[in-house]
């Protein structure tokens, strides 16, 4: 759909096997020197504390919508306003890395153009065991949360995963499957992998291992893991409110709100996790203003395509338990039995014709002119 923002992403894209990962401030400068240059298009860099009382508005204030712009939000959508806590990685110099320890591998040799994207940290059993009891004995900050707002499970602090009990990790951010330690020939007990955080690969971030650690127990305590030991953090892991409303009670499919039509919501600010899904809710709320503004009815995406399914979940989850979401083949229409028989033992093939029909659709639906 030739979206400006996948395009400057393309321009801006760091290793990250097949994750979109990039450099943010190449990033963000050409998204910034793109909507510049656009004819008729005017941009003001000042705090919006309430939305417009008039004309076509897409909300995309993201997960730190300021109070004063989220209690306006909450008026208009007439639902209490819903966050949850999400939380950031540490960062190390990347001089700081000791290579006679960490080795560069991507899991299973898979990367987009078959180079090594990961730096890999290997544990022994002991140092995965010392490691994890002294996560264990760190102290986190006191934290200004309610005891009633839960973490997103798919962004748990790590000393929360090792709560749950001492392998959790090394079946979750720190498992070794496909990886092998060149210093031993073997897979090892558990494995920190560090991804390249800009185009100059000066700086890696530690995957997985968001935080809420004090900053001297984040130093002492990441510092245990191997080819770390001599790490600069450049920045530590920290927790952060991440504001959502709750879509199925106030969203329609278009991403229109059903009690204003002439507002809509996109990104995570619309109850949508992931970068690409927060790309692509905002070009179907630019693509629903555009039609409203031609005096024409917003189209829906079809419920075949991931955009369609995505928005079908916000628009129509159970608003009594609604949890922002990722694209999942869960999302996406079942196959029927005879094509599941005829796949029956290949998942990779049942995905490959789910992904197949999907872009079918989003074919046939983007050929059909807009009334």
């Amino acid at each position: 759909m030739d979206s400006l923002l996948l395009r400057a992403a393309e321009k801006a894209r760091v290793p990250g096997g097949h994750a979109l990962t990039v450099d943010r401030e190449v990033f963000a400068a050409e998204v910034s020197r793109v909507v510049e240059s656009l004819a008729g298009v005017e941009v003001r860099r000042e705090e919006v504390s309430a939305l417009p009382e008039s004309g076509t508005v897409i909300v995309a204030s993201g997960p730190l919508t300021s109070d004063s712009l989220a209690l306006d939000i909450a008026r208009l959508t007439g639902t209490e306003r819903l966050f949850f806590y999400d939380s950031i990685s540490p960062i190390v110099d990347a001089e700081t890395i000791d290579y006679s320890v960490a080795f560069r591998a991507s899991r299973y040799g898979k990367s987009l153009d078959g180079t090594d994207d990961y730096v890999n940290c290997p544990f022994s059993k002991a140092e995965y065991e010392a490691f994890v009891e002294a996560l264990l004995e760190a102290q986190s900050h006191t934290p200004h949360i309610p005891d009633d707002v839960p973490y997103f499970e798919a962004c748990l602090p790590v000393e929360e995963l090792a709560r749950r009990g001492r392998e959790t990790l090394r079946f979750g951010p720190m498992k070794p499957m496909g990886l092998t330690d060149p210093r031993t020939g073997r897979r090892p007990w558990a494995v920190v992998q560090l991804r390249q955080e800009n185009l100059r690969a000066n700086s890696y971030n530690l995957v997985g291992f968001q935080n809420y650690l004090k900053y001297p127990d984040q130093k002492r305590v990441f510092r245990m893991i191997p080819g770390l030991q001599n790490a600069e953090f450049l920045r530590y892991g920290q927790i952060h409110r991440n504001t959502y409303i709750n879509a199925p009670a106030v969203l329609m499919p278009t991403l229109q709100m059903r009690r204003e039509p002439r507002v809509l919501f996109a990104g995570q600010i619309a109850g949508i996790e992931g970068y690409v899904e927060s790309i692509a809710t905002g070009l179907i709320a630019g693509r629903s203003a555009a039609a409203l503004e031609a005096g024409a009815e917003p189209q829906i995406f079809p419920g075949g395509t991931a955009l369609g399914s995505l928005c079908r979940y916000v628009s129509g989850a159970d608003p009594r338990h609604y949890q922002p979401a990722n694209i999942t083949f869960d999302l996406l229409p079942a196959l029927d039995e005879e094509t599941r028989s005829r796949f029956k033992h290949d998942k990779r093939a049942r995905h490959a014709e789910v992904c197949r029909r999907a872009l079918e659709s989003l074919d046939e639906f983007l050929a059909v002119p807009v009334a």
